[in-house]
């Protein structure tokens, strides 16, 4: 009947129980119309506002690409460290939860010894067992909140570490992506520079011919040898480029570089995707980035601190109870011996001085303030990142077409030199000059397709496909 009677009165005070401390409420300058609206730099013919693809990797239509994604997903060691970061944190969740319910404690003793004649019935021994078994049970009547706001705030935490994951997915992706496109882009200046060199050979052994005739001077051959040479000098570091690439992919996806797949480094031609690139609003990229969300979940976190901070300011009620029972021996303890029991209210409050809690209550409130500047930070910069990537990736399509209307132009130049110098129309220094100028041409152009590559992996890096709220 007591038992009874002190669960139903912990039941009321739960009933009646308010949590202190404010109450979250998502910032508002997440919503803000400057940051949630149309991008500025969206206005190219190569973007399109529509949703972001979730697995933007597949547009590249690519199937070795998508296994050294998925494998990147499965064994790097980054994603790895971030999954067991939410074991743990779904861990301390699983803690804060079970302080809602009753605590057990259960112990039991036993030992052997001699008592003082005196504390012997007349005629028993004095030395004897002397046993003790007990089980103890509190409970925490939350009146005040602070075991519901460390819940609110271990949620808080395990929804951050959740996000920081797929933002380190975000991370693991896209640097793969662009490890696989370095190396195919590598291998395309490779084939471009060879091709050159080949080119340049053909014109060496026309100079040689030249000059054994008499059209051609020994000048005229050493300055097209050093130019030769000069291209096939850029192949070696071209080849160190896409072998350091192919190391890191194989890094990427939790491999020795022995044992990354030889399909992986087949590919020559640069990675890249044609059609228009769905890119979808402010609002959207905000839901969808990872880093955001993290940054709004220890807000939300660090506000239930405060509430934890200020349930210090007032009493702490425990409902405790005990059974228990004493013997010489076993036989005794459960066999009717002493029993002995115990229910009760314990209160606990620091008082008067609560300058300690009212400290930890300003630290708490100051954490708070820190990490909405924090989250305020994480919203500007994720802006900045999506508007700076559109505006280089749609300037970087811009330059090539300039560079490939350079290179078409230098082609028809050399040409043109080439069946002049055929006719004995063109001295040796304008045909030199139009071979570089196309070696060049085709070299830079290369270049630029890499760099386009990048700049499209940098731009859905920025936008965060493929892992949304």
């Amino acid at each position: 009947m007591i038992l009874r009677n002190m669960l139903t009165a912990a039941s009321a005070l739960a009933l009646a129980a308010c949590a202190v401390g404010p109450d979250y409420a998502p910032p508002q300058s997440a919503s803000a119309p400057a940051a949630t609206g149309p991008f500025i730099a969206a206005n190219s013919p190569a973007t399109t506002l529509d949703p972001v693809a979730a697995d933007w990797w597949r547009l590249y239509n690519d199937p070795v690409l998508d296994g050294l994604v998925a494998d990147a997903l499965a064994a790097n060691t980054d994603v790895r460290v971030a999954v067991a970061n939410i074991a743990k944190a779904r861990a301390s969740l699983r803690g804060a939860r079970a302080d809602r319910l009753p605590q057990g404690e259960i112990g039991a003793g036993a030992n052997y010894g001699r008592s003082p004649e005196g504390q012997r019935l007349a005629g028993a021994d004095r030395e004897d067992w002397n046993v003790d078994v007990g089980l103890n049970v509190a409970y925490e009547v939350d009146l005040f909140g602070r075991v519901s706001r460390s819940v609110e705030a271990a949620r808080g935490d395990t929804d951050a570490a959740e996000a920081d994951a797929d933002a380190v997915r975000v991370m693991v992706v896209s640097d793969t992506t662009l490890a696989y496109a370095d190396a195919a882009s590598g291998a395309a200046r490779r084939d471009v520079a060879r091709h050159i060199v080949d080119l340049l050979d053909q014109q060496v052994k026309l100079t040689e011919r030249r000059k054994e005739a008499g059209l051609a001077t020994g000048l005229d051959l050493a300055r097209i040898t050093t130019l030769r040479d000069q291209r096939a000098a850029d192949i070696p570091d071209i080849e160190a480029d896409r072998q350091a690439a192919l190391f890191r992919l194989a890094t990427l996806t939790g491999r020795p570089p022995a044992a990354l797949p030889t399909i992986a480094a087949d590919r020559n031609i640069s990675l890249e995707i044609t059609d228009p690139i769905p890119v979808g609003d402010g609002a959207a990229l905000l839901k969808r980035r990872p880093d955001v969300r993290a940054a709004e979940r220890r807000l939300a976190a660090d506000t239930a601190r405060i509430g934890v901070a200020t349930a210090d300011l007032y009493p702490r009620i425990t409902l405790g109870g005990s059974v228990g029972s004493t013997g010489a021996g076993f036989g005794d303890v459960f066999g009717g011996g002493p029993l002995r029991w115990l229910l009760g209210p314990l209160l606990n409050w620091a008082f008067p001085n609560q300058e300690p809690a009212r400290a930890r209550i300003a630290g708490a409130e100051a954490e708070t303030q820190a990490s909405l500047a924090r989250f305020d930070g994480t919203v500007l910069r994720a802006i900045e990142e999506t508007e700076t990537a559109l505006s280089s990736y749609a300037r970087s399509l811009d330059r090539r077409q300039a560079l490939r209307a350079a290179r078409d132009q230098s082609e028809r130049a050399a040409l043109i030199v080439r069946a002049k110098r055929q006719e004995g129309a063109s001295d040796s220094l304008e045909w030199l000059d139009a071979e570089r100028t196309f070696a060049e041409a085709e070299g830079v152009l290369a270049a630029q397709d890499a760099q386009i590559s990048r700049r499209q992996i940098a731009l859905f890096r920025a936008l965060a496909g493929g892992w949304s709220s």
